[in-house]
């Protein structure tokens, strides 16, 4: 083997098995750095997501090109159409990363994206539902009291009111979500 030969099969590898799984994790995980007490778990999870992505994406990509060239086609250095593909992949999701400040020397601010000890808008419509039925229940239960006494309905009425308010309330703030 010359020297070439061996060039051309480690840049083949890294482009098959690295590039592309490297930089779409990198525009994926912006805020992730190899420094600092989590570093060394960032890093190993960062080396085994780009080669399993690069695996996939090589795969997919791979199959697309095969699907959508009835004569087929051929990975190699004279027809590098999936490495030209791949590059591609690797140089679009490096631009995105770049654009999230991935490769920047402070890493991006975390995106929060439910309060810290708050609600998260499964629980908020977890708790949303539970009070529908809540509701609804009081409202049968207020309609079968008409003809009991005043003291029943005026309660069953009172914790109306109390769960059609935080009803309410939390439809207000799960609507201001989405506000943004």
């Amino acid at each position: 083997m010359d020297a070439l030969s061996v060039a051309e099969a480690v840049a083949g590898g890294c482009l098959l098995f690295f590039v592309p799984g490297y930089t779409v994790a990198k525009a994926v995980f912006p805020e992730r750095r190899l420094s600092g007490p989590e570093g060394v778990r960032w890093g190993i999870e960062l080396v085994a997501l780009a080669l399993v992505l690069s695996v996939v994406l090589t795969v997919a990509v791979g199959y697309l090109l095969l699907a959508g060239a009835p004569t087929g086609f051929r990975a190699t250095w004279g027809d590098p159409l999936l490495e030209s593909a791949l590059a591609a992949i690797a140089v679009v999701a490096f631009t995105a990363g770049w654009l999230e400040g991935a490769y920047a020397r402070m890493p991006p601010a975390r995106r929060i994206t439910a309060e810290p000890g708050g609600a998260g808008a499964w629980e908020l419509s977890d708790r949303l539902g539970r009070l529908q039925r809540e509701r609804q229940g009081l409202e049968r239960e207020l309609r079968r009291a008409l003809a009991s006494d005043d003291d029943a309905r005026a309660r069953i009425r009172s914790r109306l009111e109390h769960v059609l308010e935080e009803e309410q309330e939390l439809r207000r703030r799960r609507e201001g979500e989405y506000e943004l």
